[in-house]
């Protein structure tokens, strides 16, 4: 399993999901019972029961020695080693005792815990299980990060937090104009290939989406597909379409879509060459055989097999295949390629931060769950992650130069790097969760030839207009 974002319907069912996770704002807890629960933790308190410790400079939440720290991490692509690093580093530096458990059933898990008004101090809400952020935030479960980003940096103390961070990536935390998640993991979104295969092929890496159909007539006509699209989880082709808008249409596209405008999608010409030109490859037989009743792992599976010459999948696929990929496979990563007359360059890609992590407002040990976000900030903990998990973080600049990286994630670095400047995301799935599945329901129709691109307008427009009748819409506006 990959990053959230990844897999957004993946698991349950995707009604049966929101309902459960909706679910958390109707319970509620008796005052009695919830601080019962929380009379029985050491370290002194608040008058909320949560475990609290002196505040000082070097302290500035009031870490408890000897208090207990709760951990839960998705245990997907990135494994669950570098959280476990981490928890020896910060029982080692504040005498805290964690405990840790890495899971892929983050709902399961966890939504009783919030429902009984005892979760744990840190989450990485993550993965096909995870807890809507939307949901949480409505239902006042989620801790206003704000303080953790405005607090001293661990690297550098006369710099806040915020400012140690990649610009733009804090931003994927809001929720109703407050950060309440930190989006942890660099990542970067657009098409896959191998190296090796295209050598093999002859085949010139694609700027322009001519030059893409091109090659996928090219792979057809070698007898395998030209494109691999996860189809039973159909946020992937959505990378497609979406990068698409936004490199033909620039910010404003973006800003339309984000910004639950009436026009985002029906009246928008953007969105209909870029719904159109995705559909040509499915028009044309360009898709690799079968790919529209596979999984996310058995679609890429195949793509590591050479059966595809691209797929679309964000920078957590290498390590998501690690076992299935050939070790001269020579992965590499590939900007989306560009229609005529498209805004922004070849170069442009998605990218931003992903893998959210939050510190519940009722966790019993806030302290030191805003403690261990701030550490995660720092270089120390950032180069952990990227030895453990193959990965970047948020941090600029932030793994040592000594740390080796494997040939797909080398490949995103460097694309990040020609980017420059060139970078853009999409607040609206964070936002508007049933958006983005309503969407993501559209693409699935779509690639299955069961409907046109007009009615993907349709759906996708219909989906802006109901998310617009959000009450919480007001408060979530992109500049």
């Amino acid at each position: 399993m990959g990053s959230t974002s990844a897999h957004k319907n993946d698991g349950l069912g995707r009604r049966d999901l929101i309902k459960r996770s909706a679910a958390l704002g109707l319970i509620t807890v008796p005052t009695m019972s919830f601080l019962s629960a929380c009379a029985s933790g050491g370290g002194g308190g608040d008058d909320n029961g949560n475990t609290k410790g002196k505040v000082s400079k070097d302290n500035p939440f009031g870490v408890a020695k000897g208090s207990k720290v709760d951990v839960v991490v998705f245990k997907g692509g990135y494994g669950d080693d570098y959280a476990k690093a981490w928890e020896a580093a910060f029982d080692k530096k504040w005498g805290t005792k964690s405990s840790h458990l890495g899971t892929q059933e983050i709902t399961g898990k966890l939504q009783p815990r919030f429902n009984g008004g005892n979760p744990p101090d840190v989450i990485d809400d993550s993965g096909a299980q995870q807890i809507k952020l939307d949901v949480l935030f409505k239902s006042g479960q989620l801790a206003d990060l704000g303080p953790i980003l405005d607090s001293p940096s661990i690297d550098d103390p006369s710099k806040k937090v915020r400012d140690t961070l990649i610009a733009g990536t804090v931003e994927q935390g809001l929720q109703g104009g407050k950060i309440v998640s930190l989006n942890y993991v660099y990542t970067v979104w657009g098409l896959w290939y191998s190296g090796k295969l295209f050598k093999e092929k002859g085949w010139t890496a694609p700027k322009t989406w001519d030059e893409f159909l091109a090659v996928c007539k090219s792979a057809k006509d070698a007898g395998i597909g030209g494109l691999a699209h996860q189809g039973k989880f159909p946020y992937y082709i959505n990378v497609a379409i979406m990068d698409l808008i936004a490199k033909l249409g620039g910010l404003e596209a973006m800003k339309a879509i984000d910004n639950l405008d009436p026009k985002a999608f029906v009246g928008s010409n953007v969105a209909k060459q870029a719904v159109e030109a995705v559909y040509e490859v499915v028009e044309k037989g360009y898709l690799m055989p079968g790919t529209n009743g596979l999984t996310h792992t058995e679609s890429q599976t195949r793509w590591n097999q050479y059966k595809a010459a691209f797929i679309t999948s964000g920078s957590w696929l290498e390590n998501e295949q690690l076992k299935q990929t050939p070790d001269d496979f020579d992965m590499k990563f590939l900007p989306m390629p560009i229609l005529t007359g498209s805004k922004l360059p070849f170069e442009a890609i998605r990218a931003g931060a992903g893998e959210p992590f939050i510190v519940p407002e009722k966790a019993k040990n806030k302290a030191a769950g805003q403690e261990f976000l701030r550490s995660m900030l720092s270089k120390e903990w950032s180069t952990i992650f990227a030895q453990k998990a193959n990965s970047l973080t948020i941090v600029k600049d932030g793994v040592d130069a000594n740390v080796q990286l494997r040939p797909g994630t080398k490949s995103a670095v460097d694309a990040v790097k020609a980017a420059g400047d060139n970078t853009f995301n999409y607040l609206y799935p964070n936002w508007y969760s049933q958006m983005d599945t309503d969407i993501q329901n559209a693409s699935n129709e779509l690639m299955a030839k069961r409907i046109q691109p007009a009615e993907w307008l349709k759906r996708a427009q219909a989906a802006v207009d109901k998310a617009a009748k959000d009450p919480n819409s007001k408060n979530n506006r992109r500049d």
